[in-house]
């Protein structure tokens, strides 16, 4: 049988599972009854045969950082995180609140630009930004929505609060491991369910599809929707086909669409379809090659002229990449108060921007003590984790500051909550955060489908799939659930 306690080691830390060294708390309870009433085999060979499964699947990731583009599955692990619904309601108030700030400010740099005017934003941060696309200035986009979908990345600090990690508003992933986490949980082990009612995730293609029906130009009745994709090499492609074969809408490439009149269509074997919604996973460099990158293949020669002229809508809005531009992280707390004249619900992490002298004069004096990121750098790479790191490795990175300042910002090191994780037969804390996913449309809709990552190596913060990461199934009780 499993043994069931908190482990010591990690006192400074919240545990999600315990609230002391023996006693779950309240969500926990029936879990803790349950897992101590099952073999450790059975929990290890189930383990087992779901990760053989999401394999056979497909539900793999590239690692491109290895010459050879290894396909790799997220490992999962079966013990649930648990949210009351009442917990569940106020991480999605301060999710839904972010989101619309960082929507009004999209809308005003590349409009009226007040924010910038009234100082509370440095104009040169975002004009300096490689995310920020001068093409977009001035155009309007269908409901005046640019984050269609988004990812916001929580972790808890030693008192158990959530704070915003970083905010994915350009084309964030992960909602198919959540899909099929919940999927083959249920299938393998549904006596970890006993006792529990769990808001459902499987409904959110639906919820999706209605999101991307809003996005449609003005006058579509019965909007027509694809999902652009780059094709079967790209890490998330198989997400990509998931969700579209589970809104029942055309998986596409590039090559897929054509413009024609300034109106995007569908090649079909019945002729050209128009399309009305595109929901892209590919970046805006390469969109289009007449406008961005003219080497691109991936993207529809054409397409910013239909969009500009208002014929198409796509989630994201080109341009979003702005506002998760780690540089401009900082100033969310600034924006909501500016846009939405309210307090923050959800609370940054403090960061120094290292374009600021001063503020980096004390980064690179205290490497060893902070999380070094790249501005524009996702998947944990280009980071610097100074406890963890090598005085060559800090001694790189000032040089790397110091060249090019406007690219990084600095973080103190957050423990980041932890949770029991079944490690090689044993229940052993590890390192979580939480992505909950946003859907914009006529109103913003947090759906109780999130996706929680997990550290499985001993000691790590990094819970990124492309630095060995893994994933758990993430529940939100019902309302009036009394766990």
């Amino acid at each position: 049988m499993l043994e069931l306690a908190r482990n010591p080691v990690l006192d400074d830390v919240f545990d999600e599972f315990f609230a002391d060294a023996t006693t779950p708390r309240p969500n926990y309870a029936r879990l803790a009854a349950t897992l101590g009433a099952i073999e450790t085999d059975t929990l290890v060979n189930g383990v087992r045969a779901i990760n053989a499964a999401l394999l056979r699947r497909g539900v793999t990731f590239t690692v491109y950082a290895e010459s050879s583009g290894t396909e790799r599955i997220f490992p999962f692990d079966p013990i649930p995180r648990i949210f009351s619904y009442r917990e569940w309601r106020r991480i999605a108030a301060g999710v839904e609140q972010r989101v619309r700030a960082l929507n009004a400010f999209l809308h005003d740099v590349y409009h009226d630009g007040r924010i910038l005017r009234d100082g509370r934003v440095p104009r040169e941060l975002v004009y300096s930004s490689d995310l920020f696309v001068r093409e977009m200035i001035g155009v309007r986009v269908p409901g005046d929505v640019y984050i269609h979908v988004s990812g916001i990345d929580l972790i808890r600090d030693a008192q158990g609060t959530p704070h915003v990690l970083e905010d994915n508003v350009r084309t964030p992933s992960g909602i198919s491991y959540v899909l099929e986490n919940r999927d083959v949980l249920k299938r393998t082990f549904p006596r970890l369910f006993d006792g529990y009612r769990i808001e459902p995730v499987d409904d959110y293609p639906l919820r999706l599809l209605r999101t991307l029906r809003d996005a449609a130009p003005a006058g579509a009745r019965e909007p027509n929707v694809v999902v652009l994709t780059p094709g079967v090499y790209n890490s998330a492609y198989y997400e990509h086909a998931v969700l579209a074969r589970a809104m029942g809408v055309p998986l596409a490439e590039g090559r897929d669409l054509v413009v024609v009149d300034n109106a995007v269509f569908l090649k079909t074997t019945h002729g050209l379809e128009r399309v009305d919604v595109i929901y892209r996973r590919i970046d805006d460099d390469f969109m289009d090659p007449l406008y961005f990158r003219p080497d691109s293949s991936l993207g529809i020669v054409g397409f910013m002229n239909a969009y500009r002229a208002g014929n198409v809508g796509l989630a994201n809005a080109v341009g979003t990449g702005i506002a998760d531009d780690k540089a401009l992280y900082r100033f969310v707390p600034s924006m909501i108060r500016f846009y939405l004249s309210e307090e923050p619900l959800l609370q940054n992490v403090e960061t120094l921007d290292c374009s600021d002298a001063t503020m980096r004069r004390h980064v690179i004096d205290h490497l060893a003590e902070l999380v070094v990121k790249r501005t524009n750098g996702s998947g944990g790479y280009g980071m610097l984790i100074g406890p963890a790191s090598t005085a060559a490795e800090r001694e790189e990175f000032a040089r790397a500051v110091e060249a090019a300042p406007r690219a990084y910002i600095a973080q103190p090191v957050v423990q980041l909550s932890s949770h029991p994780t079944l490690i090689d037969g044993r229940l052993e804390p590890r390192r979580i955060d939480l992505r909950p996913f946003a859907l914009y449309g006529k109103r913003i809709d947090v759906p109780p489908a999130a996706l929680t990552r997990v550290a499985l190596r001993e000691g790590s913060l990094v819970v990124n799939s492309s630095q060995g990461g893994g994933s758990k199934d993430t529940w939100v009780l019902a309302e009036g659930d009394g766990a």
